[in-house]
């Protein structure tokens, strides 16, 4: 029988004196859980890879059956998975992770192949198709390929396919010394504004110490995402394979956190955990996201990004903007100022010069003078290529009139 985490049955640790010092979160982890309909699932080396054993294909394709379970309910997944450093050191023969970078990056092309291979033949195996996508820091910290990977990611998740990604570890540096791959599931899960992450490790989630070293650790079912009590709590690194810790999914968690995703810790070995999980069963820890998605996005829209010009627009596209809620079309801008870029936040101003709202620009500046008063079937014409309709979509756009 099932047991449900509902508002009365929240407990952030069982009797450990830190308990009451944890905040209760606003949300029942049940309704989180349930509700989630965009999903990004980390999994860590030493699991993929059984400690470095190799590939552990019976996992691989456990989580792909499951993966396709959740596509096939209508659900859109995304697989970030670790493994193509410690494959391609199984298939070189290394039993110890090497400190040089080029040796790092070596086994990491090596490695990704294999893993490549598995994920897609295992999600084949069950009906679903798959793309790899390979991604470094520096793609998503820069807006314009920020938005050519969410726009890429999207496509995929539409068209049903589950993209697997992993970090491009033969062409970067500093991310393979210090990066982890829980950073990049949070990242993610803010790229794409995923509902959940369920990072999946070889813990069973988080305690209140280190239950290896203290026998009186007790463990947390449900806390709020960013309480820092959580990072107190959390240990080192725990794998002779991967390089992440307790203390990086819970920093991983609070980043998910920023755009509304809820985030579980949990153990990627326990049976058919991520069907239980979305059906509501209280599995690992669950780190609940303070505000709503829509609160948390109109937050990050408006508190934390630099703004790099503007836009002015007619009164026919105020109504459109503040009383409807509709996306920025070209047609309905007069004047375009500043030097910014495609991704670049920018504003929207009234005919009066007061800022209406902002958001992410589908046009570099030089571009969106050409295109001022123009219909989008126009824009072959004076750009020599057509992409989106809007200059700025609506889902990318943030009412700040007051």
């Amino acid at each position: 029988m099932t047991t449900d985490l509902t508002s009365a049955d929240v407990r952030p640790v069982d009797g450990a004196a830190p308990a009451s010092a944890l905040a209760t979160p606003s949300r029942a982890p049940a309704e989180v859980l349930r509700g989630a309909r965009r999903i990004v699932v980390k999994v860590g080396s030493s699991l993929v890879t059984n400690e470095g054993r190799g590939l552990d294909e019976g996992a691989i394709g456990q989580w792909s059956r499951q993966l396709a379970a959740l596509v096939r309910d209508g659900r859109e997944v995304i697989m970030v998975s670790s493994g193509a450093i410690a494959e391609g050191m199984k298939r070189l023969g290394w039993t110890t992770r090497p400190k040089e970078v080029h040796e790092l990056q070596a086994a990491a092309a090596v490695g990704q192949m294999g893993l490549a291979q598995m994920y897609e033949t295992k999600l084949r195996e069950q009906g679903v198709g798959s793309a790899q996508v390979l991604l470094t820091h520096a793609d998503l910290a820069d807006r314009e390929r920020y938005l050519n990977a969410r726009s890429t990611l999207l496509t995929l998740l539409a068209l049903g396919v589950v993209p697997v990604i992993n970090e491009n570890d033969t062409v970067v540096n500093d991310e393979i010394k210090f990066g982890d791959n829980d950073t990049l599931g949070a990242l993610v899960a803010n790229l794409v504004e995923a509902d959940l992450l369920v990072i999946l490790t070889d813990q069973r989630g988080l305690y209140t110490a280190d239950p290896r070293k203290d026998p009186a650790a007790a463990f947390v079912h449900v806390a709020r995402a960013g309480d820092p009590l959580l990072e107190a709590m959390a240990g080192g690194a725990g794998s002779r394979v991967g390089t992440g810790g307790m203390i990086t999914k819970i920093l991983a968690a609070k980043r998910a956190a920023g755009s509304g995703a809820s985030t579980v810790i949990a153990w990627g070995r326990e049976p058919d955990v991520l069907l239980r999980l979305i059906g509501g069963e209280p599995i690992g820890t669950c780190l609940v996201a303070d505000a709503p998605k829509q609160q948390a996005r109109k937050r990050w829209m408006t508190s934390h990004l630099q703004l790099r010009g503007s836009v002015t627009v007619d009164a026919g596209a105020v109504d459109k903007l503040v009383k409807e809620g509709k996306s920025l079309l070209p047609i309905g801008m007069t004047a375009v100022e500043g030097d910014f870029h495609r991704g670049d936040v920018i504003a929207v101003r009234a005919p009066d010069g007061r800022e209406i709202a902002r958001g992410l620009a589908n046009y570099a500046a030089a571009e969106a003078r050409l295109i001022c008063r123009r219909s989008s079937a126009e824009f072959d014409k004076l750009l020599g290529y057509a992409a989106e309709p809007e200059m700025i979509h609506r889902d990318n756009l943030v009412v700040t009139l007051r």
